[in-house]
């Protein structure tokens, strides 16, 4: 409402009355105005509690989504749900905060300096205006009789007057001016609340039809999960049904036991026990045969409790002789347990269960009984092997490698999506991968990727020491090299099976992501190295008195063909730092021999077999390059008493560029020097694992890692399809050279992947024949044991074949353990 000047200075009725009206709206607003602000206060603070409620509801179905964590349907439907729920407080908290800003703005509209303003001239105005009344009246009464006091009471009027215009002029000017900021600043105010709630309207709709395909597609799931219940739930009624008809005497199919069972639970069940107290009592508990073993638990938190250890050392029997009935009694060599079942023929099935039990277990596994003999009755030496303190230290031992092999460097990760915590392995890549990963490798065939278990699988000591050597990041930068130039994103753990079956074919089948081998690089330890060079050192030994001639040649020529040379104390020395000692005790050796080989014991070595005595007393010690780049000078000199010394000398051979190598002779440069890195990048790149070098008598890169002592090379070139039997121009497998060369470790490796050792090479020596040569007892009785348990395989029927550990007795169990224990002693020297 506007109030007119004119009427200002009229001081008329109307203005009078416009002026009224307006101090009355000015207090209404003004109380409206802070009743309001207090509502949008308790607004506020409803609001507050209304989120905190919201958060306190998102946080329930977060907790029911971790419950219902199996379920991963429910799960993913609450997790998603509740995240939508979440934004959607997240935009009323933006809400509230607006309202907060909104509300003092409101407040300011009657707390506004104008309105103060307008109310103190109100207060002058309404003084001025009676002063103006009180002139006015004076003025009227002055008499005309006295012109003194007519004078005064004019002139008091018209001051009064003046000062009365001036002053409503000024107050009807803030009127009008209140009037008009009144209006565009609630209005402001009524706008900014609107935004606020358009704001969280607007992106909740944006939130809901985000997640709106999900919705519908849950929809249509839930849809046919009620019909699925639907008919699941006649099935159930009708399952229910046919049980409630059927006449319950004990005779269920499915009380029968099962021996073959594949769980190896062949039958369980509920029986009463009978106490070995003083009271006797009887107790109903639930027992199980498994695993050739008696128990029982009470509840299924209870740890199982072995009545019976080995059922092949028991038997059972019914007892008729005391009160209760269906009574049976399990007997061991230590004691006696009495069992009651619930009918007679639930005691002819657990009587027939055991039974059954303890045949299965004498078929299924040698006898221990025999075993133990067998160990009693032989040497000291073959029987310490299997001491009670050893296999828990290899256990020990075993458990540190498993950890050490999770610590290598990107073993912590998937090496294919790098999800955490991997627990499966490709043992002939040597990475680790999570259990959706490791499925997709094995889905590439056993010629791609073998997948083992590091928590379920067996592990022998030479697959953990090869995966120690390898893991995911040197693997990884070999068949990921160029992934970053091609800007090639690697899947995550949330990545779609598809995705991850589509990166690991690319990386490990077409191989699309190997870095070609630039000319100057080459991958050594893991990383990207400078130009190498290939050269070798040889130890040589002279004489301080006379100058003998040297003989310098590689392992390549005959060993037996070297001229005679006496054993000194310097190749004591090195058979000290490169060979363990003998398994077995000096004082056997005589006998071995004398059984093995009448005549060719150790002290009647032929004078050309190159390890008897020399004619003419000179000395020459030919060390193979593969072991002189790992002895110093120092581990070369001999004692001062001796007439001999060893020095380093260098090989008088060329150097070999590696820039210059193919994958092929890389692989075979590799497996001489024992580099697992650049092994692995040379198969990647196509070498042939059963590759030949011509120029080196045709000698494999199996034959290679031989010759390096590496015993780790050996079992990754196997693991990757490498043949044990290949031979060379000379007729010489892998087995012939490490026994050649004294590798136990290797020969036990080659023996347990069914190496051949019945055919001679070009000279007509077997392995045994080499091994009976060079006095080492160790090999000569592993190559004695292998013979012998092959002899007597094959004489158990057609179907067994060397190498192949079909069968199960004492003999051979035992042939097994003795392999695995050799190879276990010398995996600490690969």
């Amino acid at each position: 409402m506007t109030v007119d000047f004119e009427d200002c200075i009229k001081d008329s009725p109307r203005f009078r009355a416009n002026i009224d009206e307006v101090e009355t709206e000015v207090v209404e607003i003004e109380a409206k105005l802070d009743k309001l602000v207090k509502l949008c206060g308790g607004m506020i603070e409803a609001g507050k509690a209304y989120v905190t409620a919201n958060k306190l509801f998102i946080n329930g179905i977060r907790d029911l989504s971790q419950q219902c964590k199996k379920d991963q349907m429910i799960s993913d439907c609450l997790e998603k749900c509740g995240e939508g729920l979440q934004e959607i407080v997240n935009y009323h908290m933006v809400r509230l905060v607006l309202f907060s800003f909104v509300s003092p703005h409101v407040s300011d509209c009657g707390m506004d300096p104008d309105v103060r303003k307008f109310k103190n001239t109100k207060k002058h105005f309404d003084k001025v205006r009676e002063d103006l009344e009180i002139a006015q009246v004076k003025n009227a009464q002055a008499p005309r009789n006295k012109p003194h006091e007519v004078e005064e009471a004019t002139s008091t009027l018209n001051f009064t007057r003046k000062c009365f215009r001036h002053l409503a002029l000024d107050y009807v000017l803030q009127i009008n001016v209140l009037q008009a900021k009144k209006k565009f600043e609630i209005l402001d105010a009524m706008l900014s609340f609107m935004h606020a709630q358009y704001s969280l309207y607007q992106q909740g709709y944006n939130l809901l039809d985000e997640i709106d395909p999900y919705m519908k597609k849950l929809a249509a799931e839930l849809d046919q999960l009620v019909i699925d219940s639907a008919m699941e739930k006649r099935e159930m009624e009708h399952k229910h049904a046919t049980i409630q008809q059927r006449d319950f005497v004990y005779d269920d199919p499915k009380l029968e036991f099962n021996v073959d069972a594949p769980n190896g639970l062949v039958m369980e069940g509920y029986l009463f026990k009978r106490a070995s107290n003083a009271f006797k009592t009887w107790n109903r508990r639930w027992f199980s045969i498994q695993n050739s073993q008696l128990v029982y638990q009470k509840k299924l938190k209870d740890s199982l409790t072995v009545v019976v250890e080995d059922l092949r050392l028991c038997s059972v029997k019914p007892c008729e002789d005391i009160e209760r009935r269906f009574c049976f009694e399990v007997v061991s060599p230590t004691k006696s347990c009495m069992l009651q079942a619930e009918s007679e023929k639930l005691r002819q099935a657990w009587i027939q269960a055991v039974q059954a039990s303890i045949a299965s277990a004498y078929r299924e596994s040698p006898d221990n009984y025999y075993i133990e003999r067998l160990d009693r009755t032989a040497s000291p030496s073959i029987s310490s092997i299997d001491s009670a303190n050893e296999p828990r230290e290899r256990s020990g031992r075993g458990e540190s490698i498993l950890q050490r092999i999770l610590c290598l460097p990107g073993n912590q990760q998937c090496c294919d999506c790098g999800q955490a915590e991997p627990r499966w392995a490709s043992i002939n890549l040597g990475i680790l991968l999570c259990i959706e990963c490791s499925g997709i490798h094995r889905s590439l065939g056993v010629h791609c990727s073998k997948v083992r278990s590091l928590t379920l699988d067996s592990w022998e000591p030479e697959l953990l020491k090869l995966m120690c050597e390898l893991g995911n990041s040197i693997i990884n930068h070999i068949y990921e090299g160029s992934c970053e130039e091609q800007g090639l994103k690697k899947p995550g753990p949330n990545s779609s099976r598809q995705e991850k079956e589509a990166w690991i074919k690319a990386k490990y089948v077409e191989k699309k992501f190997l870095k070609k081998m630039m000319a100057s690089e080459v991958l050594v330890n893991g990383v990207r190295k400078s130009e190498r060079r290939w050269n070798s050192r040889k130890c040589r030994r002279h004489n301080s008195a006379t100058t003998v001639p040297k003989t310098h040649r590689k392992y390549r020529q005959e060993p037996g063909s070297a001229s005679p040379a006496t054993l000194s104390s310097a190749t004591a020395a090195l058979e000290r730092k490169f060979r363990r000692e003998s398994l077995f005790c000096p004082d056997e050796l005589d006998t071995l021999f004398s059984y093995f080989d009448t005549g060719s014991g150790p002290h009647s070595l032929s004078s050309d077999s190159g390890l008897g005595g020399s004619t003419d007393g000179s000395t020459d010690v030919l060390v193979f390059e593969s072991v002189v780049d790992s002895v110093t000078e120092e581990e070369c000199e001999v004692s001062e008493d001796s007439s001999n010394e060893a020095e380093l000398e260098p090989e008088a051979s060329d150097p070999e560029d590696l820039r210059e190598l193919d994958p092929g002779a890389l692989l075979y440069k590799a497996c001489r020097a024992r580099n697992l890195p650049i092994m692995a990048e040379a198969l990647a790149h196509g070498a042939d694992v059963n590759s030949v070098n011509e120029e080196d008598e045709g000698k494999s890169p199996l034959i290679q890692a031989v010759i390096g002592g590496s015993l780790i090379a050996c079992e990754f070139l196997l693991q990757n399809g490498a043949d044990v039997s290949q031979r060379d121009h000379r007729g010489r497998g892998p087995l012939h050279h490490a026994t050649y060369l004294g590798h136990t470790g290797q020969v036990c490796l080659f023996l347990k992947r069914g190496a051949t050792q019945n055919d001679g090479d070009e000279d007509g020596q077997d392995p045994l024949s080499i091994a009976v040569q060079a006095a080492n007892a160790d090999i000569v009785t592993l190559l004695r044991l292998a013979r012998m348990n092959e002899e007597m395989r094959e004489s158990e029927g057609p179907l067994s074949q060397p190498g192949q550990y079909s069968s199960s007795s004492p003999t051979e169990q035992q042939y097994k353990r003795c392999i695995q224990e050799f190879i276990c002693l010398n995996i600490a020297e690969c």
